[in-house]
């Protein structure tokens, strides 16, 4: 199969793909849709995107800061492509629905741009964009082809992007079983002091043992850093403790690639958007623990977390999480979100839970295959564990 054009493609696959709409049941004849598929028109469209996404109160996954970022700091794009679905009324920008394509396991999936660095990825729409557009929209998308399986996931109940599955046209979109999840410390509180001494017995002479245990080290901090602070030194630390607890566990991350440039322009796309908040632990002047958080709509938001394992006896991370927890509710903040994961620590500390859906369609022979054995594999899952419940084993096995 030939593989997605490059951001630098000079042939018409290569190119924005500007489709007028103007006979199109419903729409204005100043409405048009367009698909971009090159880095840059990605970066023309910069300004337009920037007031919808301050109209529409998007977060920063959908923004084009974030889309950029990750796109320019991407070592490869070879098995790479953008799809970012537009909707025009004239000059003012109604509507993104940013798609890109990768290559995952011998497939072409066409998936939310930027898909591996972001949590709750979504449509950004004005209030008054029709569900109807955004159906179109994915009409036409979807009909440029080049993908195997679409997968648009960690949606959040009432996602815009849940209006695509009504879509007449172009690739069926359904709900799959994936899911994921979210958790998240919310509540009222007098101030964080309340909040700290409401947890329970344990986890209170956790965090009491894990400072005792710093300070006999030598001095302990905690703080917010100046908007004005240097970056480069935090990220750096992040970076070199990060890419240790990942060596240790064999896993690799898109995100501490080359020198944690895409890491590095992130952080970056959160501090121009004014959003961003970096949260350090230090044991006499250096940094054990980081986390990497951004505040909207009144939430704390922890996007990037790591210690040092060398203090793992103090628990740093646990005692920078309850820190810059009471530090949101002492500011003023409603909530304080983990984004996706279900992680232990995160479970221990959160006062709700919510499901992240996923709804994908099949957009070739080869993708139908696959969402068939897809299926085919999880209907097992749940048969195996409905035994289990039971006390009882199946007598069958998941196809490879």
């Amino acid at each position: 199969m030939d593989r997605p054009a490059a951001s630098g493609d000079r042939s018409a696959a290569g190119k924005s793909a500007v489709m007028n709409a103007h006979a199109a049941i419903g729409m204005a004849a100043d409405e048009r849709l367009e698909v971009v598929q090159s880095g840059e028109r990605l970066a023309e469209i910069g300004p337009a995107w920037l007031a919808l996404w301050r109209e529409a109160d998007g977060l920063i996954f959908q923004s084009h800061a974030w889309i950029s970022a990750w796109w320019t700091t991407l070592p490869d794009h070879r098995d790479r492509a953008l799809r970012i679905g537009l909707v025009w009324n004239g000059e003012r920008l109604v509507a993104v629905l940013p798609l890109a394509i990768s290559r995952r396991k011998g497939l072409l999936m066409l998936e939310w741009a930027a898909n591996a660095h972001s949590d709750y990825e979504d449509v950004l729409a004005t209030p008054d964009c029709a569900p109807e557009l955004l159906q179109r929209l994915w009409a036409q998308m979807s009909a440029l082809g080049g993908y195997d399986l679409v997968r648009l996931n960690r949606l959040l109940p009432g996602a815009l992007a849940n209006a695509l599955t009504g879509a007449t046209g172009g690739v069926k979109l359904r709900p799959n079983h994936r899911e994921e999840m979210s958790y998240r410390v919310s509540g009222q509180w007098a101030d964080g002091a309340t909040w700290f001494n409401e947890q329970p017995k344990k986890t209170r002479q956790n965090y009491r043992r894990g400072r005792k245990a710093l300070e006999e080290r030598g001095a302990a901090q905690f703080r917010l850093l100046p908007a004005d602070a240097p970056l480069g030194p935090v990220l750096d630390r992040l970076a070199a403790l990060k890419g240790k607890w990942l060596s240790a566990r064999a896993i690799e991350s898109e995100l501490f690639e080359d020198g944690a440039v895409p890491l590095a322009a992130l952080v970056e796309a959160l501090a121009q958007a004014g959003v961003l908040h970096v949260f350090v632990l230090e044991s006499q002047g250096t940094v054990i623990a980081v986390s990497i958080n951004f505040v909207q709509r009144g939430t704390m938001m922890a996007f990037v977390t790591t210690y040092d394992p060398d203090f793992e006896r103090a628990s740093p991370g646990m005692v920078l999480m309850m820190d810059y927890i009471q530090w949101s509710i002492d500011h003023g903040l409603h909530t304080v979100d983990f984004l996706c994961g279900a992680e232990a620590f995160k479970r221990r500390f959160a006062t709700e839970a919510v499901t992240l859906s996923t709804i994908a369609g099949a957009g070739s022979a080869k993708g139908v295959v696959a969402e068939l054995v897809d299926r085919t594999r999880h209907q097992v899952q749940v048969l195996r564990a409905r035994w289990r419940e039971r006390g009882a084993a199946p007598q069958v096995e998941a196809a490879d």
